[in-house]
């Protein structure tokens, strides 16, 4: 190889280790319209004005989507041609059936006693749950129902169009998007500062006085230690989601991750500006909601002046 070319392939390296574009775990908000490859059915569009023309989601607002790159927030083949471009390319790409909704497979379709089905959804086209499965009625003949247990759009290749709209740099606003994306809610956050106590290994006992000594296990000390604390202002609706039900440790696991933060707090206010109820979620750093005598020491109250003030002599 001549130094010409030594040079040129060195050159060539540089500009690579500097491109730029986008990578996993950015904050993306995309614009997008998902169809069918086949017959060109609407999946899926952040796009109020085909929504309105295909006559879908009367009740619903239509507007771009955040997504964090890497999440599977939109199936891997979107992420992988989103990953590596720039704001304001737009491009488009086919998910084969396989990396969307799946395979159709035959053994799903299964003949089921009609006495499983509710008698109002017993006609072809039904969306039913038997079992505990999902699907759609067929046939019905006498008694034995024919329903269909794959996904409605099992075996079809999926086409995507999107639009790379911008990034989200701000934490607050990543929080907010990570909330709509996984509840399809809005919800107030913030981030503070919380200096908390935590008990703490010594590691040479000898040199510490008022260490807390335990002959079964390691000598640790109280100390003060700041955290990085998301708080969510939670809301009835909150409290009725099932997905926010079943997966809000995972889901609180993700912010911890996505975001950096040491812990999460969703807390509630009751009354017209009254006082609050809040909850750290299990597992993020410490037991949640905080005891009796910080909360006295916070509102300026002695707990030993307390004790006696409600102390009553038992005659």
């Amino acid at each position: 190889m001549t130094d010409d070319s030594a040079d040129e392939t060195a050159e060539e390296q540089t500009q690579s280790d500097e491109a730029t574009g986008l990578a996993e775990g950015d904050f993306v908000t995309v614009e997008y319209t998902a169809r069918t490859v086949e017959d060109g059915n609407l999946v899926d569009t952040t796009s109020q004005e085909i929504a309105d023309e295909e006559g879908v989601g009367e009740d619903e607002e239509f507007e771009p989507r955040t997504i964090v790159l890497g999440e599977g927030h939109l199936f891997e083949p979107v992420e992988e041609a989103v990953i590596g471009e720039e704001v304001g390319e737009e491009g488009s790409v086919v998910v084969a059936a396989d990396d969307a909704f799946g395979a159709y497979d035959e053994e799903e379709v299964r003949t089921v006693s009609a006495n499983k089905i509710p008698e109002d959804d017993r006609y072809p086209g039904a969306h039913v749950d038997v079992d505990g499965e999902h699907g759609h009625v067929e046939t019905i003949i006498g008694g034995r129902a024919r329903v269909d247990f794959n996904h409605p759009l099992a075996g079809e290749d999926i086409e995507y169009e999107y639009e790379i709209v911008d990034t989200v740099e701000d934490r607050e606003a990543k929080a907010e998007s990570l909330l709509e994306t996984m509840l399809s809610m809005e919800l107030d956050v913030w981030f503070e500062t919380d200096v908390v106590e935590e008990e703490e290994v010594v590691d040479d006992p000898e040199e510490l006085e008022d260490a807390d000594d335990d002959e079964d296990g390691p000598v640790t000390e109280t100390v003060e230690v700041e955290k990085d604390t998301l708080y969510i202002e939670a809301t009835p609706q909150l409290s009725m989601n099932q997905q926010w039900m079943f997966q809000k440790q995972q889901i609180a696991q993700q912010f911890v991750e996505l975001l950096g933060v040491d812990r999460v707090i969703v807390q509630e206010t009751l009354g017209d500006g009254g006082g609050m109820m809040g909850g750290m979620m299990p597992g993020m750093g410490g037991a949640g909601g905080g005891d009796l005598e910080e909360a006295l020491e916070d509102a300026d109250v002695d707990a030993d002046e307390l004790a006696e003030e409600l102390d009553v002599d038992e005659e």
